[in-house]
């Protein structure tokens, strides 16, 4: 057998595999960085063989506690990924899964391949609804893409989503796909209403170079982008600085970031509490966005998330919290799971791209009905 990596994300280590139902493994470090957690790789040779892959430096990841209930995607096509049987014990992670093909891909959660990346951003730019901006370069020298859909002009709110801060977290690109192609969707009432009250500015992949390279939470120079907004620089956080700067002078009148959360087996909200100029009003305004969410679609839940900071205690390097200080707007960060959603499991995927690419849909709807409540 013979386990490879090189490809788009790939990642892993491989310390032994002579016997298959005890392949060692070992996940690399992001660079410049102590971050490990994703991992991609292909296992080729293995038909009908009773595999079990052992992952050795699981418990010193970032999120070992993600470890617990947690079970590997696998995909022979690499469109359609479903889960695996997965233990974490001893402090390492062992899937155990017999393939019925020759070769089959395993990785932390289905990948959202820069190809992909590419591709969603070439359909996006064909609409008469979209254009391209090109903001700038990433260390690497990939481009850092931002999508502009629907009229700039007076009285548009300026709203912004962003995605793939955290590279390994691909559930938040696929949630791009679903809220992009509903968005451009001229036959969709709800977008259609909506494009006449905001501006969109999408950015799908805050951090292709992380992208590429297998990384879970860094940059190509090791940097944490949701960790860099105060003080960002074009030496170790360019994705940052550029879409930054775009922000100030689009101005932002709502704001979601998307992520996915290693333990937690929920979507949900986080706000930004702990800002300065905390008020009841703001709380209430939050809170009503995430019922809304909730009421739309069951897949997303107001009981189970972070716990809200004091006022006054918040890190204004992290984006959301940074947006909320700057703009005086509505700005949240949205999690889903890298596991499954505990309240409505789907047994066979778990959380999916499908899932999040609907839960993207979704969130128009809800910023429709936000919007009328203003």
């Amino acid at each position: 057998m013979k386990i490879s990596t090189g490809f788009d994300s790939g990642n892993i280590q491989c310390l032994s595999c002579t016997d298959p139902s005890n392949v060692r493994l070992s996940i690399r470090k992001d660079n410049n960085s102590d971050f490990y957690q994703w991992f991609h790789f292909r296992a080729s040779g293995v038909q009908g063989e009773a595999c079990q892959y052992v992952i050795e430096n699981a418990a010193d990841a970032a999120y070992p506690k993600g470890w617990d209930g947690y079970q590997a995607v696998a995909s022979y096509d690499r469109e359609f990924w479903f889960r695996v049987p997965t233990a974490y014990k001893d402090g390492e992670l062992v899937i155990t899964h017999t393939s019925s093909q020759d070769g089959i891909y395993y990785a932390y959660f289905a990948p959202y391949p820069i190809e992909r990346h590419a591709d969603l951003i070439a359909t996006a730019q064909t609409s008469p609804l979209a254009r391209l901006e090109v903001l700038g370069e990433t260390l690497d020298g990939q481009d850092i893409d931002l999508l502009v859909v629907g009229d700039s002009g007076a009285g548009r709110l300026p709203v912004w989503t962003i995605a793939r801060q955290h590279p390994g977290e691909t559930m938040a690109e696929w949630w791009m796909e679903g809220f992009l192609e509903r968005l451009l969707d001229e036959d969709d009432a709800v977008s259609k209403a909506l494009l006449k009250q905001a501006c969109f500015y999408a950015v799908p992949n805050m951090n292709p170079d992380g992208s590429r390279r297998g990384h879970l939470r860094t940059n190509a120079a090791g940097a944490n982008l949701n960790r860099e907004w105060q003080n960002a620089n074009m030496e170790t956080s360019p994705e940052v600085y550029l879409v930054r700067q775009r922000m100030h002078q689009t101005g932002v009148g709502l704001s979601l970031d998307v992520h996915g959360d290693e333990a937690l087996p929920y979507n949900f909200i986080a706000g930004t509490q702990g800002i300065e100029g905390w008020t009841p009003e703001r709380d209430a305004e939050l809170n009503a966005f995430r019922q809304g969410y909730q009421a739309i679609n069951p897949d997303f839940q107001t009981t189970y998330g972070y716990p809200a900071n004091p006022p006054g205690t918040a890190n204004l390097s992290m984006c959301s919290n940074y947006i909320a200080h700057t703009f005086g707007c509505l700005a949240m960060t949205l999690e889903m799971p890298f596991k499954d959603t505990a309240d409505t499991p789907d047994v066979a995927q778990g959380w999916s791209p499908e899932r999040a690419k609907r839960l993207g849909m979704s969130f128009i709807d809800v910023l429709w009905q936000h919007l009328q409540n203003k």
